[in-house]
């Protein structure tokens, strides 16, 4: 006679409260991936900036700049800069006849410092020592470095109205003066951010620099 084997009720409980327990388990930290998954691609896709406080930096006064451009703006110039880069330092004279002839109302210019060492006070020396006119942005996370791509100082970015927010048109030099760190033109024969800029104002296909920039390297924050 066949005889059943059951093991005792109180065996069965435990080891399904266990097995229960760890599925809980698996299944939470399933649900967590999920959800970390779903955050992470949705900020990827839709561009959404890591830090969403001082999005565009800082002024020299340490608030928060979270607009470039004011009603009735056609252009937005990002001048990326650097206090210590001797290039950068050269360019200055022609940043600002720029700045003078073509920063009207409808045309913002900013002066970007994406570097750690340019600090507030720094800055502030500098733009005294020079006679910046303009806008300062410290880029202290390195949000308009990323968002423009910019690698180097000097380099410009320009911008124009997209909606409700903006989109890049031209990225590089600011004209072929320098054709190596080491070799200097009298003066620039091609001046590709003005061209740039009167192509934004006109709403003309903009012209692309036909050089890379020369200068100093952005340093990582």
């Amino acid at each position: 006679m066949l005889q059943s084997f059951r093991k005792p009720q109180s065996e069965i409980d435990s080891r399904s409260e266990k097995y229960c327990s760890l599925q809980y388990l698996s299944m939470k930290r399933s649900v967590w991936k999920r959800a970390a998954w779903i955050i992470f691609v949705s900020l990827y896709c839709s561009g959404s900036p890591a830090i969403a406080v001082n999005q565009f930096g800082v002024d020299l006064n340490g608030r928060p700049i979270n607009n470039l451009m004011s009603a009735g703006t056609h252009a937005v110039v990002l001048l990326f800069v650097a206090s210590d880069c001797p290039i950068a330092n050269r360019y200055i004279p022609e940043i600002k006849r720029l700045n003078r002839e073509l920063g009207t109302a409808s045309v913002r210019f900013w002066w970007v410092y994406p570097n750690p060492q340019d600090t507030m006070n720094v800055v502030r020396q500098h733009q005294k020592q020079f006679g910046i006119p303009g806008d300062a942005v410290l880029d202290i996370h390195q949000q308009l470095t990323h968002m423009a791509r910019a690698t180097i100082t000097p380099e410009a970015a320009v911008f124009v109205p997209d909606g409700a927010g903006m989109r890049e048109v031209y990225l590089g030099r600011i004209d072929d003066r320098y054709l190596a760190l080491d070799k200097e033109r009298p003066h620039a024969l091609q001046h590709d951010l003005e061209r740039a800029i009167q192509a934004a104002l006109g709403h003309e296909q903009i012209p692309q620099p036909n050089g890379p920039p020369i200068g100093c390297s952005i340093v990582p924050r």
